[in-house]
């Protein structure tokens, strides 16, 4: 059967085996330094970085023969196809332009991720430890700002919030709620670590990286954040219940995951309303516009909402310096804001509906890929159910704000996609 004409081009080189082994250990040293250095990385280092992957990527394509697309690809590549036509047809093209170039070059590190795990997954564990060493680096960089003077972490503290004299960490990531984007995907990777991982040495760094990376999202006072945790952590408790459960009798596979999901949500109550700081932040979150960060939010949303009224089909182009070229014509006065503080809401104002829809499509093959790590064996079942954990908590976090677009969280969330896509479609 004759190959897509997309997929033609690879395979047009014939080196020897010892030329791909380099290749696969090259591609592999490249990406553990990227996701290592992830929260360390100025956009300059991260960039070449990033073209380094990207032409890696296209080298290796060139000497393996072309490999079944996939259906996450397949959405990546619907993906791509709109960000292109939405920005020839974007009112700001050259703006736009930028935001395509960083989609293709993010989409770069997807691709050789995807790849390098397809031709030997034992990667998988190496490139896990670059993340956690990178999580364990930054949370211990964040508790010592713990012991900080006052004066030091006032920038994040909001006088005109109900939750006002709330000291936040941020590490070196300079924001609290960047810091806990960048964390809470790794904590469930970071639990399967725990289990997977043999030797007394690794699960000490992998229980020692989920120890300290919950208590630095606790102490950033980020309410996606720490949503987002929760969510994380609870969707990958629930699967791995479901898959130990599943040759037990049925009434014990309804009960257990019920009382479990009961037992957790009484001590999140009982949390929520004695701790006085999470009360606290709770209160913030339930107070409306009373609250100044939501009243914010809820301004760049309507603004955003009125941008998508005028161009509800192809939007206004990929990336912020569309949004940022755009938005001001919407704004309300001294509501300036970098995105729409909202993953579903910038997907439709950057590519209208057909990027929501396929969008959509994107999350439901995910889904689809992370539920089969139920029946998987192991280890590549771990992967599979901690890649989906860390991707709900992802979502979770982005219904109410954009940090995900952040490269620092948003190639960990390609790491996640790779590892979902790269499992054969027979397994």
């Amino acid at each position: 059967m004759a190959e897509p004409l997309l997929l033609r081009w690879q395979g047009l080189l014939r080196p020897a085996d010892l030329v791909l082994q380099r290749l696969e250990w090259l591609s592999g040293g490249v990406l553990v330094l990227l996701l290592t250095g992830l929260p360390l990385f100025t956009r300059g280092g991260l960039s070449l970085v990033i073209a380094a992957v990207a032409l890696l990527w296209l080298l290796w394509s060139l000497c393996s023969p072309p490999e079944e697309i996939g259906t996450i690809s397949g959405w990546l590549l619907l993906i791509l196809g709109i960000a292109v036509l939405t920005t020839g047809f974007s009112p700001v093209p050259m703006a736009a332009a930028k935001g395509l170039l960083k989609l293709l070059s993010y989409l770069s590190v997807y691709a050789l991720i995807r790849k390098l795990l397809a031709c030997n997954p034992a990667w998988w564990d190496r490139l896990l430890a670059g993340l956690l060493s990178g999580g364990l680096l930054s949370s211990v960089l964040a508790l010592r700002q713990l012991y900080a003077s006052t004066e030091e972490l006032a920038s994040w503290a909001d006088p005109n919030s109900i939750s006002t004299g709330t000291i936040r960490i941020y590490g070196p990531l300079g924001n609290p709620n960047l810091l806990a984007g960048y964390l809470l995907p790794l904590l469930p990777l970071a639990a399967v670590a725990l289990l997977r991982w043999k030797g007394i040495g690794s699960r000490l760094f992998a229980g020692t990286t989920l120890i300290l990376g919950v208590a630095a999202t606790v102490w950033t006072y980020s309410r996606g954040g720490w949503i987002g945790m929760l969510a994380g952590l609870a969707t990958l408790m629930l699967l791995l219940i479901l898959r130990t459960t599943r040759h037990w009798p049925p009434i014990w596979r309804r009960l257990l995951p019920l009382a479990v999901l009961l037992l957790a949500a009484a001590l999140l109550t009982v949390a929520a309303t004695k701790l006085e700081p999470i009360r606290t932040r709770v209160a913030s979150l339930l107070a409306g516009r009373g609250d100044s960060s939501n009243n914010f939010r809820i301004n760049v949303w309507l603004a955003a909402i009125d941008m998508v009224q005028d161009r509800p089909w192809l939007g206004i182009g990929p990336g912020n310096a569309a949004f940022n070229s755009v938005y001001p014509l919407y704004q309300q006065p001294k509501f300036n804001a970098l995105s729409a503080y909202s993953v579903p809401l910038e997907l439709l104002v950057e590519m209208g509906l057909p990027g929501l829809i396929a969008g959509l499509g994107l999350l439901w093959s995910a889904l689809q890929r992370g539920l089969r790590g139920l029946t998987l064996p192991q280890p590549a079942a771990g992967a599979v159910l901690a890649s989906l954990a860390a991707i709900t908590g992802l979502l979770s976090q982005g219904i109410t704000d954009t940090i995900f677009f952040r490269p620092e969280v948003q190639l960990i969330g390609w790491f996640c996609l790779a590892t979902l896509a790269a499992q054969p479609s027979e397994a």
